[in-house]
């Protein structure tokens, strides 16, 4: 998975570009916009809408009916929606560091970015996953339970 040096990061994979004047870019990150084969849809706030941190920030839809939350890392007013990604939401599939961001915002309380991961942080966070995810048992369908008809 791509983590790239210059960005912050959450532990429900989203990223963020700090930018000038208190502004932020934020979108999904490779590992997140893996967790979904391929987006069919997508819900993010339009221009003005104000966020507090914790609130949903996006929706992601998959064509086989996955569905992602993602919570707003700051609080803020949303500037810019990226519209090419409620037009063409695999483009954060295609390019998520780039073209796939979610919003910009503008940022009311910046330390709350002081909470966010690094890049190294991010990357051990993601390994611990990964081994989590290795560790559970595979299902087998004969430990399933007996439906007993009386």
């Amino acid at each position: 998975m791509l983590v790239l040096e210059d960005l912050l990061y959450t532990d429900d994979h989203l990223w963020l570009r700090v930018l000038d004047s208190g502004h932020v870019k934020i979108g999904i990150t490779d590992y997140g916009q893996s967790l979904i084969a391929e987006f069919s849809a997508l819900d993010i706030p339009s221009t003005g809408e104000k966020l507090s941190e914790g609130d949903i920030l996006a929706t992601a839809h998959g064509v086989g009916g996955e569905v992602l939350e993602f919570s707003c890392p700051a609080t803020g007013t949303v500037t810019l929606p990226n519209s090419k990604v409620l037009d063409s939401p695999d483009i954060i599939s295609d390019d998520p560091y780039e073209d796939g961001w979610l919003i910009e915002m503008k940022t009311d309380l910046p330390e709350e970015l002081d909470d966010l991961m690094s890049p190294d942080e991010y990357e051990s966070y993601i390994e611990e996953l990964v081994i989590m995810k290795e560790e559970l048992p595979e299902e087998d369908p004969e430990d399933e339970l007996e439906v007993i008809e009386q």
